[in-house]
């Protein structure tokens, strides 16, 4: 009976221990729930799940990213909010949301503030917004894991030419949420209309609005040629994408992990962002096809004129000049 009860001791033993080393793998496993707000053809899509695909696999599955299209989570800001709460969630977002809490990273959304993807590598060697990304995290809870995706230039979709300021004048204009849009629009001539992605379609349908501000990938995936006439080639905005997550998550997981989240993180994104090149010219040959006129001779030093404005009035001109400055622009 001695010798059985030494055998179930020991065997009991074993198990705590298989136990403890379950408990322990499981500890090492962690989920990121990653939301956008385009739709699942749109490039960027196949770009997280890229992202996703590399970042499970250099972690052997203990840091698994589910990727969730058309703000299926929710709409930013609000999932913004829960990564400030610690959850385990991330965000493609724009630096003009982020300036809400920083404000002076807003200025990477200004008008012409950024000419090309070589000015996004400069940007993120910047001492300034370095500086500015550490604040977001350590007093935001917000963490950028990357920020090399660049969408490419902003223009005006409208049921009108656009060439001049004066031509958007009184044009009702969508825009996100967030302050430097706002003002960048109201900057550069129209009346800007604060709304969600996915509302724009139905509001140009019930002419709510007159007009978008978005990329050309855009506008083939949301049938916006349905609904507008002309792509205006303002180019007034870059549209760099931020890739966003809770900083407590961040910080929760192992250094490899954080390591693996970020690099991929910017392979992905520069993979992505050299695709949209192509695929660019692709949608606006497919605009041309569909009916759209494209207006390509736009005043733009009229407009990068107008859009200094934008600065003057959330105060943000010497945060831009002093980044301008850190890269090298003049």
């Amino acid at each position: 009976m001695a010798s059985l009860g030494k055998t179930l001791a020991a065997a009991c033993a074993a198990l705590g221990l298989l136990a403890a080393a379950g408990a322990a793998q499981a500890q090492d496993t962690f989920k990121l729930r990653f939301n956008h707000v385009l739709g699942p053809k749109e490039p960027f899509h196949q770009g997280f799940l890229d992202w996703a695909k590399r970042v499970e696999e250099r972690t052997n599955g203990g840091l698994k990213i589910d990727v969730f299209h058309s703000a299926q989570l929710g709409v930013e800001e609000d999932i913004i909010e829960q990564m400030r709460q610690g959850a385990n969630v991330g965000q493609n977002t724009d630096a003009a949301r982020l300036g809400i809490y920083v404000p002076g990273m807003a200025v990477v959304n200004g008008p012409y503030f950024l000419d090309s993807a070589a000015d996004v590598a400069r940007l993120a060697e910047a001492p300034t917004m370095v500086r500015w990304q550490e604040e977001l995290a350590e007093k935001h809870g917000l963490k950028v894991v990357c920020f090399d995706w660049v969408q490419g230039f902003r223009h005006f979709f409208t049921n009108k030419p656009v060439r001049t300021p004066a031509d958007v004048a009184n044009l009702r204009v969508r825009t996100p949420p967030a302050p430097i849009w706002q003002e960048s629009i109201r900057a550069l001539g129209a009346a800007p209309v604060a709304m969600a992605f996915g509302d724009m379609y139905p509001a140009l349908q019930q002419r709510a609005i007159d007009g978008v501000e978005l990329v050309y990938n855009n506008i083939p995936g949301g049938r916006f040629y349905e609904v507008l006439k002309y792509a205006n080639e303002t180019g007034h905005i870059l549209l760099v994408n931020f890739q966003v997550v809770s900083n407590a998550f961040f910080t929760s997981l192992p250094e490899d992990y954080r390591t693996a989240l970020v690099e991929e993180c910017r392979r992905a994104g520069a993979e992505t962002s050299a695709n949209l090149q192509t695929l660019e010219q692709q949608a606006r040959a497919t605009l041309k096809e569909r009916g759209m006129t494209i207006v390509e001779d736009v005043d733009r030093d009229a407009f990068r004129s107008a859009g200094d404005a934008a600065y003057k009035a959330l105060n943000l001109s010497e945060a831009r000049d002093a980044v301008a400055r850190e890269m090298g622009k003049p």
